[in-house]
């Protein structure tokens, strides 16, 4: 990720030590062999680190260099000789562990499939740490959950709450017609509320406690201080079997929160678009 202000004064006035994580990633417009030290250098100098514990690529589907404005997002032309291969084995490792020289780098992937996922895994002498993607009440991603955990790469859910937020940031910062998302709210589904009002907890405790309760991480976005900390209060209880049952047959195994072609049409024709498969 690239930054537009310069956060290293804020992350250097945070003491912080070798244990919390320094997560970077990389934007499509870097997913070429060439652009990868551009961005972490860029990503470094702006964060005033000198290292890297988590490296994500943040979509399979490339693009070519542009300024990624979130309004510009549909015009952003294709790279459609996207390799990622060559991406995570030839240049990644080889960068994270000798260019870096940190004792360790975890390298991440963002929206790949479970064919994406095992080609590298096939191709690479170090595997993918943890594979990022929507996860919901009703988008649960059962099968590429159990694919990633044969071959201990572990999950971690974005838009674990189905992501309520993005019709109106699409129509307000994107300049998209939000009419084309589906009008769907998990924390208002009455299943939800139902066994939220059984344990004394909130809509969106429940939907991130059936994840967690999956062995699955969950990293829900919040600015608001108070469900900043209502969302770490998911581990003093637990969902019985009859409710992870219900909670699981409400799973409609379609995207909803983040359409890759609501938010660039041109996308699903890219090799590497990670959606044309069940999982």
């Amino acid at each position: 990720m690239t930054y537009p202000l310069p956060l290293g004064p804020l992350v250097t006035s945070v003491k912080t030590n070798k244990s919390k994580a320094s997560l970077q990633q990389l934007p499509p417009t870097g997913n070429r062999a060439s652009s990868v030290e551009k961005y972490i250098k860029l990503s470094l100098k702006a964060l005033q680190l000198d290292y890297v514990d988590l490296y994500l690529i943040h979509n399979p589907v490339g693009n070519k260099e542009a300024e990624a404005k979130p309004d510009k997002l549909s015009t952003m032309e294709l790279d459609m000789d996207t390799d990622l291969i060559s991406l995570w084995k030839l240049t990644l490792m080889r960068w994270s562990y000798r260019w870096m020289q940190v004792e360790h780098v975890l390298l991440v992937s963002l929206n790949f499939n479970a064919d994406q996922v095992k080609r590298i895994v096939q191709a690479a002498r170090i595997i993918p740490a943890n594979n990022q993607v929507e996860l919901h009440l009703y988008f649960q991603r059962k099968e590429l959950a159990a694919f990633c955990k044969a071959l201990d790469v572990t999950m971690c859910a974005y838009a674990p709450l189905g992501s309520p937020a993005f019709p109106e940031f699409y129509s307000n910062v994107m300049k998209g017609d939000a009419k084309k998302l589906p009008n769907v709210n998990p924390l208002q589904d009455p299943v939800v509320l139902k066994i939220a009002k059984n344990h004394n907890k909130t809509p969106a405790q429940i939907l991130l406690r059936q994840i967690v309760q999956r062995g699955i991480v969950v990293i829900p976005k919040s600015s608001n201080p108070g469900r900043q900390r209502e969302n770490f209060q998911v581990l003093d209880f637990e969902l019985t079997e009859e409710e992870m049952y219900e909670m699981s047959l409400l799973d409609r195994g379609k995207k909803f929160s983040l359409n890759f072609n609501a938010t660039a049409a041109k996308n699903g024709k890219h090799p590497e678009y990670p959606y044309h498969v069940p999982y």
